[in-house]
């Protein structure tokens, strides 16, 4: 019995020095006496083993600086604060070193770990490393909404007025197809928030959104936006002639093209859109009811006979489908984002965090901390950048409900 406890004991041993040897790989000899230094980049990784007596050390630390967010355990009772028991050893290390030289913003964080040296962070990391993973959260995984059958059960109401496809039959109703989701959605919040002359129709508009929340909205411009079968002018009456001067045409083709489309995500697409509602728009921009830096000076020049005459011209054209992909999936995300931090989430490269099984308030937090720049990675920053509130809450849940997993590395001779 006493051969096989001495056995055990070995074993748990070579597991923490294995952990140590190739994600606290940047440290050339064994822990004591380290100078503090900014960490290496991760092809600079060299060997080092974590002792017995550095994880019980690191144990100490642990519960004086780091166990009231995260816990003793490595499990976090704190909202927003991470779970770190099993984490990646190297990824930890190189963080505390990203707090303690002011690369991050949490002002806690960086006063927790401002004076401890370079022994101390290895050893905490350690640690942590060593332990069992977080469990699985309790109660069932948040259920996924997608974001285009959401959009289309709130846009129900839209469609008495302007179409079940976005395309009005009603004079005086605009089209809803052909809009980047960026501008349907502004538009939107202007008719909420009272920024649209509020006359009768304005007034039903602003009464039928207001309940929607700027999810909700987002969802809503996700729907038409998405909409490219059977893309055909509104279906209602134009009075105007089509074969409109150059001279009134030069006034809208920079923004919204000659045969449309508008230029930017900010600027409306013109192509198919209702005459009465344009030649309204024209009118309310011209006498400042609806005032507008650009529109308002350049309708101020057009009289009614070039209102109308605009009006035609883009009514008669063809919408065009927006360049708008299709949401992905958790699980679709997932793939992209396992190929850096490992299957499931458990990462095996020595400074990619695991995500399995961490929290997902924290996970929504640090995406949209890449995602408005206050977290810094020219990888992530890239990757966050296109992801919606939906995507950005599916992500984070598929990964807290993931098991996580320790990574065990096994050392072998050298051939």
């Amino acid at each position: 019995m006493a051969i096989e406890n001495k056995m055990r004991n070995a074993l748990k041993l070579l597991t923490w020095a294995g952990l140590g040897l190739v994600s606290l790989g940047f440290l050339s000899a064994h822990t004591g006496a380290m100078a503090q230094s900014a960490p290496p980049a991760a092809e600079e990784l060299r060997p080092l083993y974590a002792m017995g007596a550095d994880l019980t050390d690191g144990k100490e630390l642990a519960a004086a600086t780091c166990a009231r967010c995260h816990g003793l355990d490595g499990v976090s009772p704190t909202k927003d604060a991470p779970h770190i028991g099993g984490q990646r050893p190297s990824y930890l290390y190189l963080e505390l070193k990203a707090y303690q030289a002011g690369a991050r913003s949490n002002v806690e964080m960086a006063q927790k770990v401002k004076f401890l040296s370079d022994d101390a962070l290895v050893k905490v990391a350690a640690y942590y490393a060593g332990l069992d993973p977080a469990p699985l959260p309790e109660g069932a995984a948040p259920q996924y909404v997608d974001p285009v059958a959401a959009g289309k059960a709130a846009a129900e109401p839209c469609a008495k007025c302007h179409g079940d496809n976005g395309i009005s039959h009603t004079p005086g109703v605009p089209n809803l197809i052909g809009f980047s989701t960026k501008y349907l959605v502004e538009a939107m919040k202007a008719y909420k928030e009272g920024d649209r002359t509020l006359d009768a129709k304005n007034e039903k508009m602003k009464s039928a959104i207001v309940a929607l929340s700027d999810q909700d909205l987002g969802r809503v411009a996700l729907y038409y936006a998405l909409q490219t079968q059977g893309l055909t002018h509104a279906q209602t009456a134009s009075e105007g002639n089509p074969a409109v001067s150059k001279d009134s045409l030069g006034r809208c083709v920079k923004c919204h093209g000659e045969n449309g489309v508008g230029t930017s995500p900010a600027t409306p697409s013109l192509a198919g859109q209702d005459w009465a509602y344009m030649v309204k728009a024209l009118h309310s921009y011209k006498d400042k009811s609806r005032d507008d830096d650009v529109m308002s000076p350049r309708a101020a020049k057009l009289d009614e006979t070039e209102m109308k005459d605009l009006a035609a011209y883009y009514d008669v054209l063809t919408p065009k489908p927006v360049d708008t992909p299709k949401p992905l999936s958790p699980t679709e995300w997932a793939e992209k984002c396992d190929r850096c931090h490992g299957p499931n989430g458990n990462s095996v490269r020595a400074n990619v965090p695991a995500l399995a099984g961490q929290r997902m308030d924290y996970l929504q937090n640090v995406l949209t901390a890449y995602q408005t720049g206050a977290r810094k990675s020219s990888e992530m920053s890239a990757m966050s950048g296109v992801l919606s509130q939906d995507d950005i809450k599916g992500i984070a849940g598929y990964y807290a409900y993931q098991k996580a997993r320790a990574v065990v590395f096994v050392t072998v001779p050298g051939k």
